[in-house]
Parts: C-alpha cells; sequence; structure tokens
C-alpha cells in the first residue's frame, strides 16, 4: 500500500461542521470532524473505553468554537487531542488516543498515515483551486479492490471504448503521446464516440453536452492522484481522481471537479459534469468486480505505456527509475513484440 505516500483524505467541503464521517487508510479506521471554526480533527476511530465506533456517535461544541467527539456507548467526550474527562472527575486525562497526523494545504487534507513521508505533497491541486472555481465532489466509494488494480485500471488507455462505452458510447482510442517524468506523467489520446439521436438528445438533454469526440488530456501524480483536463467551447475543467489505500485489499476513489468559465452558462451545467463523472467512476468499479486477480497476462496490447509507468513506480518506489523497455521484453518473452 506504499506507505511512505502522501493520501489526500478529504476537501473540506466533504465534511460538514460536527458531523463525525469515518476515514480509513492502510487498515486503520478514524473518525475525522470539522469544528465550528474551520480546524479538522481525526483521531482512531475505537474509544479506549470498550471500542465503540467513535464515528457512530456525535460532536459537542466547546465555549471556544472547537467541539469534541463523544463516544455512542457510554458518552465519553474526546477532544481534538484524544483528552477525555472520566465521570465524576472535573479534570482531563492524558490523551488516550493519538491523533492522525494531518496536512491542510488549503482546503485539502493529507496525511501519511502513521509513516513517515518518502516522496512530497503534490502541489498541483493547489495551483489549480487558484486558477479553478470548485464545482463540487463526487463519486466518493470504497471498492473491493487492491491499490495496484485500482491504479492500473485508471492508467490504462485502451478500455474507455469497453468499460466505458455505456452512455459515452467511445468507439474507440486514438493514442497521441505519454510524456513520463518519473513520478509524474501525461498522456494525451483522442476518443472518438457513436452520436447520439435528436430524439435521444431531447428526452435526455444532458446529452447534448457530450462531445463527438473526447480528447483526453490526463496529468498523472504517482500514486494518489490523476487529472482529466477537459476543454469545452464554454469552459475549462479539471476532473480530479483521488485514490486512497483503505486496507490491503479496499481502495477508496472519489472525484474533485474544479472548472474554469468562458461562458456565463458553463457553471449552470456543474452538477451535469459530476454524474458524468460519477458513471465513470461507478464503471470502474463495475469492471473491477469482474476480473480474475491473478489471471496470467498472455496478450499485450499497444498503448499499455501508462500501465507499465504504474507498475514501473510500484516496484521502485519511493525511488524513481527509468523505464527500461528491453527489459520489459526479455522479461515478458510469451507476449506479443
Amino acid at each position: 500500500m506504499l506507505p511512505g505516500a502522501p493520501w489526500l483524505l478529504a476537501h473540506k467541503s466533504m465534511l460538514a461542521v460536527n458531523q463525525p464521517r469515518k476515514i480509513s487508510l492502510y487498515g486503520a479506521d478514524y473518525v475525522m470532524w470539522k469544528d465550528t471554526v474551520g480546524e479538522i480533527h481525526a483521531l482512531p476511530n475505537a474509544c479506549p473505553h470498550l471500542g465503540a465506533m467513535l464515528s457512530e456517535g456525535w460532536c459537542e461544541a466547546e465555549s471556544d468554537g472547537t467541539s469534541a467527539i463523544v463516544c455512542p456507548f457510554h458518552a465519553l467526550k474526546f477532544d481534538g487531542s484524544g483528552c477525555t474527562v472520566l465521570p465524576g472527575s472535573s479534570k482531563k486525562t492524558l490523551p488516550q488516543l493519538k491523533p492522525l497526523e494531518l496536512t491542510i494545504q488549503g482546503d485539502f487534507v493529507w496525511s501519511y498515515g502513521e509513516y513517515e513521508p518518502k516522496i512530497s505533497i503534490p502541489t498541483v491541486l493547489n495551483e489549480i483551486a487558484n486558477t479553478y472555481y470548485f464545482i463540487g465532489h463526487t463519486a466518493d466509494r470504497s471498492v473491493e479492490t487492491d491499490l495496484l488494480s485500482m491504479l492500473l485500471n485508471m492508467h490504462d488507455y485502451n478500455h474507455q471504448n469497453g468499460t466505458h462505452r455505456e452512455l459515452f458510447r467511445i468507439t474507440g482510442v486514438e493514442f497521441h503521446q505519454f510524456i513520463d517524468d518519473g513520478h509524474h506523467s501525461q498522456a494525451f489520446y483522442d476518443m472518438p464516440t457513436a452520436p447520439y439521436s435528436l430524439v435521444e438528445k431531447l428526452i435526455k438533454p444532458d446529452l447534448f453536452l457530450l462531445p463527438s469526440t473526447i480528447k483526453a488530456h490526463l496529468e498523472n501524480h504517482f500514486p494518489s492522484l490523476v487529472i482529466f483536463h477537459g476543454e469545452m467551447p464554454l469552459g475549462k475543467a479539471a476532473q480530479c481522481h483521488i485514490f486512497v489505500p483503505e486496507a490491503e485489499n479496499r481502495t477508496r476513489t472519489y472525484i474533485l471537479l474544479f472548472g474554469q468559465a468562458k461562458h456565463p452558462a458553463f457553471k449552470v451545467f456543474g452538477n451535469t459534469y459530476l454524474k458524468f463523472g460519477k458513471v465513470v467512476v461507478d464503471q470502474d468499479a463495475d469492471i473491477l468486480r469482474k476480473i480474475y486477480p491473478d489471471t496470467p497476462q498472455k496478450i499485450k496490447l499497444s498503448n499499455e505505456v501508462g500501465m507499465d509507468w504504474v507498475r514501473r513506480n510500484f516496484e521502485s518506489f519511493p525511488n524513481v527509475v527509468s523505464p527500461n523497455f528491453s527489459k520489459l521484453i526479455s522479461d515478458t518473452p510469451s507476449l506479443p513484440r
């Protein structure tokens, strides 16, 4: 699960004030909440008394604007540092729970878990937030798959006309370029689509927003972030796909969507673009349920360079190594050359 990598646990908009939320990372569960002054807190989710899930409790506001999490079992109250006041006492205990270390950058809540940082937090989301407006988040779900399988799927540029054919009607993939720069890469390709009829579009007006050719520019930041840069007549969008290893065989994913309007009408369609993003995630999650993970790969398609990039970074993490195409060929003699 790549210990030492930074993981984006949430955008602040995903946390309602004084509403506890369960967050999982590296096989451990935490309760996260935002208080009325906007501070984010995260503690281990098991109450140190008898193990009740703190995320099933509630938040109680304090006089200074901060808030504490209250256990649903015996109503023990824990502040953000993990201290409580036992019944019959007026004095706080020493910390009973160790807070999860968070790194807050603007509206982005990052964490390395309990591990020492091995690679730095990418700055690209801060740059996007400074030049785009935030449209919203969608498709926040846990998928029963390991992190590597999830990332291989996201960087498989040949699956678009299979997995994502429904709704988008993608008929093929025309791959143009892959730029490999260590833990950062970019992919450029076009996806022609089969047209919807006018009647179909009138029945479902959202279809008017689908282009005849989807021009894909993916910006990849290993291992936690893929950004789909889209440009339309009314504006530009940055659709950010986030990945978090919740457990060895469970990976969380969600989308943060940012926009840059060229025309005021662009903002009207924000919810529609969020719906399209959710469809993509749902389709990816569905196909991952229908794969035999231990099947040996006997066929290699063209344009699998993104998947090779993922595998290489997984094997060498946290170090960056240059691609060795001759080694890849010699190691896979059964694959077509």
